[in-house]
């Protein structure tokens, strides 16, 4: 076979769809036959030189596919398939990637740099091949400079692959002295060079130790800092690369060396090309991050207990940092409001224009409001384009008392230059300005309205003209009317300012809507979420107008769901669109359903938005069927127990929904849904439960399901025992150990990261929403005794998430409702099991003293529920 697989793996590659389909069925039938002798033969493969690179790249790249996947499950099989080979067949395969990296090929060494991390990101914490950081550094010192540059390759990609407590502190050590020593300016070789400065970025999480220590630490920033002027264009934008990365990770070791990194910063924004400039600028940014969490944290006062106090940098470098940035917004591109992804640096220094307006807040402005005045009137439409872009990009940050004067100036010169400025980006620029101001300036809780009944007539003029301008500045405009209606969402049920204009704007977005060119600059998308908030934010006034809507957008969504041949690029804007229709008409049902008089009127339209969210389902878009789901699920809120006459029929798309794995917001969403029903129908929904308990127990014990679904899978629990009440009996067998061993695992997790401490936080929450909805629904039933069994447990849960200390507010807030429920529902028989429980006291305690209002609130309930229990 070894002879034949150089032939397969170049048939694989043929452009005769025959060849290549019958060379994927051979790989295929030689893995499952032989799965070691096929990794070895790869590996073979890969470190011949005698072999054509085209084979040599496709057999690394299967090999990598071999031992790594997205997928979670897939990943664990793959890993677990790994450690189960015999030793001396991965013994052999080693051996050839390692040769491989001296390989004059530069396709074949890549490849195998990756394949080895890939390996060692399994084995390493294993403590399996231990050899492995030597036998790499042994490479460091000899040898042609090819063979350095791929094992400093090799190191960057295995610190990227591995977690730093995988590696022992004389392996980091090593690691680092060869990366750094890699870049030193000493290095002749470029690529090798370069590796080693790609390497260090991969590494900077191992160097905790090395950045503690003030020699080491002195020594790395002295090598990036030079290797920041390097004549070679990629090691510079590496270096700074490096850079960013230390300020974010290393932000409170940084003091000693921020002046010369100013300058060089500074120099390379001025002078230099542009990868490099953008990264600079990076820098600056990435500074801004830090200091503006540490400022949100800890407020402004750095007692004791701040972790990482705030240096200022950024206040400090302030005169020289925001002149310099001021400079860069001159250096826009002529095209750069069609192209989505665009970045340039004119973007990148506006960008950090706004992160410094949020660390800085007043101090920006006067350093900043020379730069407007001077270019805002210029001929040259840049220097009025860029004074523009300064003005929105400080509006975040600073105290309205400080900004206000100078938008109610700055807002009809504003209006003018959206309708009369001849420059398409200076009217992109603008129109994203206003924006800013409605967003940032203008909301019930500012005194001082920037709009008033003498200027909101000119602002909708203005706007509605804009949204007929070029897609770009059309785009714009619907941001700026969506921050406009938001800036009225608590104006009340009674008059907003906007509902005079109802009519008109409401037009003009439907009209955008169907323009020949609504496809571009996301302008259809923009518009119908601007629809959307000026229905959310309407009032009884216009709910007349509301209404009339829904005909018109029943019937856009009808007119998407006739059956025309379309190619597949038309089938995904309809998809596209099916989902803004679906999104608006949950808009409008959650709207016309808060209110008695206009749900009356609504519903006689329910049946047939129900028949089309159902055909809805039929095409197969991830996106219109969430979309769906959702309006169905506003639906099911506004029709109460009327929408059991649905079921019948939506009860399949419901389990199709559950069982979407794939496409697992589709499944998270349904499970949501599921909630919305049970709320609406109660017991009614009771001829659906087994199979809808069924269909969740399967998720939860599934390993193929996003882990961001279970708890909102646990939560719906608690929906459905809410409704059923005590025929939810027959589940409790299923759903009880189940919320057991989930709440065991997430009660400690002691030093996780903040994304993990987050989703274990909403896992918590829906573990006791499933309690709380639990012992609510057996609440005066016959057969509370049937929760006695799971009471110890509870209380034990509660006690282990007191004890962990890292709750946040939500999590608090459901666990002391569920202290307050238990004893609710089985009252005297819970008395002597909470006043055993260690902490049932101080967790009350805590919560009644709560900064937090609804934690207090719940906690009152809780006292008054456990008093009883007690006292009987």
């Amino acid at each position: 076979m070894a002879m034949e697989v150089t032939q397969i793996l170049l048939n694989a590659q043929a452009v005769d769809g025959t060849v290549r389909k019958q060379a994927e069925e051979n790989l295929k039938q030689f893995q499952e036959q032989n799965l070691p002798s096929f990794l070895f033969s790869l590996a073979g493969e890969l470190s011949n030189d005698d072999k054509p690179v085209e084979s040599r790249k496709l057999a690394g790249l299967i090999l990598k596919n071999a031992l790594d996947a997205k997928e979670q499950h897939r990943k664990l099989e793959l890993v677990q398939r790994w450690l189960s080979l015999d030793n001396s067949v991965k013994a052999q395969i080693k051996a050839c990637l390692l040769k491989t990296l001296s390989s004059p090929a530069p396709d074949a060494r890549s490849t195998a740099s990756q394949v080895i991390a890939k390996v060692a990101g399994i084995d390493l914490p294993h403590k399996q091949w231990p050899e492995l950081v030597g036998a790499l550094l042994s490479n460091i010192h000899q040898l042609p400079a090819h063979t350095r540059q791929a094992t400093l390759e090799t190191l960057g990609y295995i610190c990227e692959e591995v977690s730093p407590d995988a590696v022992d502190q004389d392996h980091v050590n090593k690691i680092l002295t060869a990366v750094v020593q890699g870049m030193n300016a000493s290095e002749s070789n470029n690529d090798v060079r370069l590796a080693a400065t790609r390497a260090l970025y991969n590494a900077l999480g191992f160097a905790q130790a090395n950045f503690s220590n003030d020699m080491e630490r002195d020594y790395i920033m002295r090598v990036v800092c030079e290797a920041t002027l390097c004549p070679e264009l990629k090691i510079r934008q590496a270096a700074f690369e490096c850079l960013v990365a230390i300020s974010s990770t290393y932000y409170e070791k940084l003091a000693p060396y921020i002046q010369d990194i100013f300058n060089i910063t500074a120099k390379a924004v001025k002078e230099d090309e542009e990868p490099v400039a953008l990264q600079a600028i990076e820098f600056w940014s990435s500074v801004c991050d830090e200091e503006i969490d540490i400022l949100e944290e800890y407020g402004g006062d750095f007692t004791g207990d701040s972790d990482i106090p705030c240096f200022y940098f950024v206040k400090q470098a302030l005169p020289v940092l925001v002149p310099m940035l001021l400079e860069t917004l001159l250096k826009q591109e002529e095209d750069q409001d069609q192209d989505e992804g665009a970045w340039n640096i004119a973007m990148a220094g506006g960008t950090c224009l706004g992160l410094i307006a949020r660390t800085v807040g007043d101090d920006v402005v006067p350093l900043v409001m020379p730069f407007i005045e001077e270019n805002i009137t210029k001929p040259d439409w840049r220097q009025r384009e860029a004074a523009t872009y300064a003005f929105g990009s400080i509006l975040e940050g600073p105290s309205p008392d400080k900004l206000i004067p100078l938008v109610n100036i700055a807002l009809s010169f504003m209006l003018t230059a959206l309708m009369q400025d001849p420059n398409n980006h200076v009217k992109d620029t603008t129109a994203w300005t206003l924006g800013r101001m409605f967003e940032f300036l203008h909301g019930s809780a500012l005194e001082t309205p920037i709009i008033t009944q003498t200027n909101i007539q000119q602002i909708i003029t203005v706007l509605l003209q804009s949204m007929k301008d070029v897609p770009n500045v059309a785009e714009k405009a619907c941001g700026a009317l969506y921050f406009l209606a938001q800036g009225y969402e608590d104006a009340g049920s009674s008059s907003s300012p906007l509902a005079p204009f109802f009519q008109e704007i409401v037009q003009a977005l439907l009209t955008v809507t169907h323009r020949e060119d609504a496809g571009e600059s996301r302008l259809r998308t923009a518009a119908y979420e601007t629809l959307n908030e000026v229905v959310r934010c309407s009032t009884d006034e216009t709910a007349p107008m509301v209404l009339q809507l829904v005909p018109l957008i029943m019937m856009e969504l009808h007119q998407t769901l006739e059956g025309q041949k379309l190619s597949s690029d038309e089938r995904e804007k309809q998809n596209e669109l099916q989902g803004l229709l679906c999104g608006c008409l949950q808009v409008i049902i959650q709207k016309l359903g808060s209110s008695e008089a206009t749900k009356y009127v609504f519903m006689q339209y329910a049946d047939q938005m129900m028949e089309l969210f159902l055909r809805v389902f039929a095409s197969r878009s991830a996106t219109a069927h969430e979309e769906a789901m959702l309006a169905i699920g506003a639906l099911a809120y506004a029709a109460g127990a009327d929408f059991v006459k649905y079921m019948p029929e939506f009860y399949r798309y419901l389990e199709m929904g559950l069982q979407n794995f794939e496409d697992y917001q589709v499944c998270a969403i349904t499970v949501g849904v599921v909630g919305d029903i049970c709320r609406a129908l109660e017991d009614k929904v009771l001829p659906y439960c087994d199979g809808i308990m069924t269909q969740l127990l399967k998720d939860l014990s599934s390993n193929q399901l996003h882990r961001s679904v279970k708890p909102p899978i646990f939560s719906c629990f608690g929906d459905i025992a809410l409704a059923i009440g005590e025929n939810f009996e027959k589940y409790l067998m299923y759903a009880m150990p189940m919320l057991q061993s989930a709440a065991e695992l997430s009660a400690h997790i002691s030093g996780a990261d903040d994304d993990m401490l987050e989703y274990t936080n909403s896992l918590r929450n829906g573990i006791l929403e499933a309690y709380s909805g639990i012992f609510q629904g057996f609440k005066g039933s016959s057969k509370t005794q049937l929760l006695m069994p799971y009471a110890p447990h509870v209380l034990q849960f509660l006690d282990s998430l007191y004890m962990e200390k890292d709750m946040d507010d939500a999590v608090s807030k459901t666990a002391i409702g569920v202290l307050g429920d238990l004893a609710d529902t089985l009252g005297s028989n819970a008395g002597p099991l909470i006043q055993q429980s260690v902490s049932s006291r101080d967790f009350l305690s805590e919560c009644l003293s709560s900064d937090d209002h609804l934690i207090r609130e719940s906690a009152e309930w809780a006292k008054l529920a456990i008093s009883r229990a007690i006292s009987f």
